[in-house]
């Protein structure tokens, strides 16, 4: 059969790979600033767009869709031509990839830090910026389902069945989580409530990292481990279980995350089994990778490029080890809501998602450029810098956990809280938060040595746009028929990427049809009397998710006895209704807030103590970190948009009165008058109309179950 000529333009990957170092860099920049945020709040220099709140969400967007985005678009940009043997489908839509979706980061870059967002970890982007995202992730997928069509081989190779997973799953994670009813075109309220939202939203978060983090990351380790080795993957049959084992299970577990929450324990428990069941598929991909190398382990001493890649496979293998441990009830209830958890993310995300990409930019690179890597040293030590800045991040933050979970939980010899301030606890773990600083900074450094090492690589040769290539068009079944005759669905693009598709909704279908059509629909726990949110109360907590308190503040104590005797009676699913969106939270970094409001108990704080502890932290404990928000008593509550915001709310079901938005004003302000003339009466001299009169009502709501509305 005659060779067919083609051409690989490498002009889309080098694109992507220019726009992976960019925002790593930013990424990286900004979560040491959020770093050192915590161990000193001046940090933010007093400016509300740099509080750590609006910084965390910006760190891990940039992190996620930013830095590993643009390395997952460079290697399928990539790998994806040269395994089919044909130049991508569409020039066109490859442009509308790029430019799309860096117009998405600038508009996250921008959005975060002004605080507009839903506060749906991983998902905080606003709808119109939702749209656009799905706009161009179709874009990205026609294109790749496109150029396995006009393929030139018959069978698709291992890494481009985790690209396919990646599309489709990634596409209705985010389609099924940005259900939203918009409010304006910077606002909008989640389509789910309580219980419902937290089970949607960690469903879409786990597996934002399963099929976001992992799947296409796989891809990336099936394509340039072998080439970087220059040897043939491991096990053919270990990549078919491994794939379709994982795309099946990773869907199932994301109710991990609410583990001793307001979620049935039927989830919880499918959670908690369909984690541990995760071991085996995401250990399969580890040994893949690393048996490949089998010997060469002598090369890999030398070779910078597979150093990063074995360091990155190992770290995948122990985050996927301690995933399911984590999802253990036993070792959840001493892990959550603890810099545990931070630790184990940034295992993930700097060693197998970081060391990966700097592994595969080095290896490509030269193959731009048609030359060597400018210097292997200063390849070496990024290593070094990046493996040690990852133990130093992480350990530390492993104590830390440690030290966090047994402090919140011991009592003295009398029965009571050993350390009842939460403060207390932070006290030890600076220390640790220090080291954490210290390990960033290292990986940062070692990230620009990396920058430096490319650039002048590219500058020491001239970037090879088009490369020729010639192939036979294979046609005709193979007479190799594979194992359990796999190959037959390899051979059909389409049909493999609808079984995928099929595969990846079962878990989804059990885990949330119940979900949906039973009693949490409605009201689940009947002995509870829940109000709507006043005006007031509803503005404040808008300003709450707008300053991004949730990223500290946890509103979800959980039925443990150190809980209830340092927050109040444990949560139940009823009271959460009317939230649109939920606000458990996931990391407590200060105390929890769920009763923060409750009258006559030892929680309760006058309004007087929450406007000094906004206003200024430090007055009211001189160790807190939190940083002060002086414009709260400056900006006034934003009152146009009320009505709009309370017919939304109807929409989505909340029983506030018919016609209620036009007369919402008229009691938002004088339940606002009520709160500040109560300041004033205490010499501290406030306008009715400032947010943080609102914020104060809604602090003071929580745990309060009835209020104004269910009076009337």
């Amino acid at each position: 059969m005659a060779l067919e000529k083609f051409t690989y333009d490498n002009k889309l990957a080098k694109c992507f790979a220019n726009a992976t170092i960019l925002w790593g860099v930013v990424a990286f920049i900004v979560g040491l600033t959020a770093a050192f945020e915590l161990l000193y709040p001046s940090v933010n220099l007093g400016l509300q767009y740099l509080t750590f709140g609006r910084l965390r969400p910006l760190h891990t967007n940039a992190a996620i869709f930013a830095f590993v985005g643009n390395g997952i678009f460079t290697a399928v940009y990539y790998s994806t031509p040269r395994l089919l043997k044909t130049p991508m489908w569409s020039k066109a839509l490859g442009k509308i990839n790029f430019w799309g979706w860096q117009f998405i980061i600038v508009l996250a870059a921008i959005t975060l830090p002004m605080g507009i967002t839903t506060s749906k970890e991983y998902a905080e982007l606003e709808w119109p910026i939702d749209i656009l995202i799905a706009l161009v992730w179709v874009a990205f997928g026609a294109n790749l389902i496109g150029t396995m069509i006009k393929r030139r081989t018959k069978h698709i190779y291992v890494a481009i069945w985790f690209y396919i997973a990646t599309f489709v799953t990634v596409a209705v994670l985010h389609i099924f989580n940005s259900f939203e009813v918009p409010v304006s075109f910077t606002k909008s309220y989640s389509f789910f409530h309580g219980a419902q939202d937290a089970m949607v939203q960690w469903w879409y978060g786990h597996n934002a990292v399963a099929f976001f983090l992992t799947t296409p990351m796989l891809g990336l380790m099936y394509y340039f481990i072998p080439k970087a080795a220059n040897r043939p993957i491991y096990s053919y049959k270990l990549s078919i279980i491994h794939f379709w084992t994982l795309i099946f299970l990773y869907i199932w577990a994301g109710p991990h995350h609410l583990l001793y929450q307001a979620l049935p324990n039927w989830a919880q428990a499918l959670g908690t089994v369909m984690s541990i069941a995760l071991i085996a598929p995401s250990w399969g991909g580890m040994i893949n990778g690393l048996l490949t190398l089998r010997g060469a382990w002598d090369k890999v001493r030398q070779d910078p490029v597979l150093k990063l890649f074995v360091v990155g496979v190992t770290a995948y293998g122990m985050s996927t080890f301690e995933g399911p441990m984590l999802s253990l009830k036993t070792v959840n209830a001493i892990s959550h809501f603890t810099d545990w958890t931070i630790a184990h993310v940034h295992i993930g995300t700097l060693g197998w998602n970081g060391m990966l990409i700097f592994g595969m930019l080095y290896w490509l690179f030269p193959k731009f450029y048609g030359v060597k890597l400018y210097s292997r040293s200063l390849a070496n030590t990024h290593f070094w810098l990046a493996t040690l800045g990852m133990l130093f991040f992480a350990i530390p933050l492993y104590f830390a956990g440690f030290t966090q979970a047994l402090m919140w939980k011991q009592f003295t010899a009398e029965g009571y809280l050993k350390y009842p301030n939460f403060l207390e606890t932070y006290v030890q773990i600076r220390p640790m938060h220090m080291l954490r600083a210290l390990g960033g900074t290292l990986y940062l450094t070692g990230a620009l040595f990396a920058v430096y090492n490319l650039i002048m690589t590219a500058k020491s040769g001239k970037f090879i746009r088009f490369q020729e290539a010639e192939a036979e068009r294979e046609v005709g079944e193979s007479a190799h028929k594979g194992w359990l005759n796999h190959r037959k669905i390899e051979g059909k693009p389409v049909a493999f990427t609808i079984w995928a598709l099929i595969v990846i909704l079962i878990g989804g279908l059990v885990e949330f049809i119940p979900m949906f059509i039973g009693p949490f629909n409605n009201h689940p726990d009947v002995t509870i009397k829940v109000a709507p949110y006043t005006p007031l109360e509803l503005q404040g907590r808008d300003i709450y998710v707008r300053e991004g308190c949730y990223n500290c503040h946890s509103q979800m104590i959980r039925p443990f006895r150190s809980e209830v005797e340092r927050y109040g009676e444990y949560s139940k699913t009823g009271e959460f209704i009317y939230d649109h969106p939920f606000q458990w939270g996931s990391r407590r970094t200060g105390p929890d807030l769920a009763r923060e409001g409750v009258k006559g108990g030892k929680l309760y704080k006058p309004d007087s103590w929450q406007y000094e502890h906004l206003v200024n932290p430090q007055k009211t404990n001189i160790q807190s970190i939190m940083p002060p928000y002086p414009w709260l008593a400056e900006q006034n509550i934003d009152i146009e948009s009320t009505p709009a915001k309370i017919r939304v709310m109807q929409t989505l079901g909340v029983p506030y009165p018919e016609g209620y938005d036009q007369t919402a004003n008229d009691d938002l302000q004088k339940q606002a008058h009520k709160i500040a003339e109560g300041l004033r009466s205490g010499g501290i001299n406030v306008d009715d109309n400032k947010e943080i009169i609102a914020l104060i009502a809604y602090l003071q709501r929580l745990g309060n179950m009835e209020s104004e509305v269910a009076k009337k």
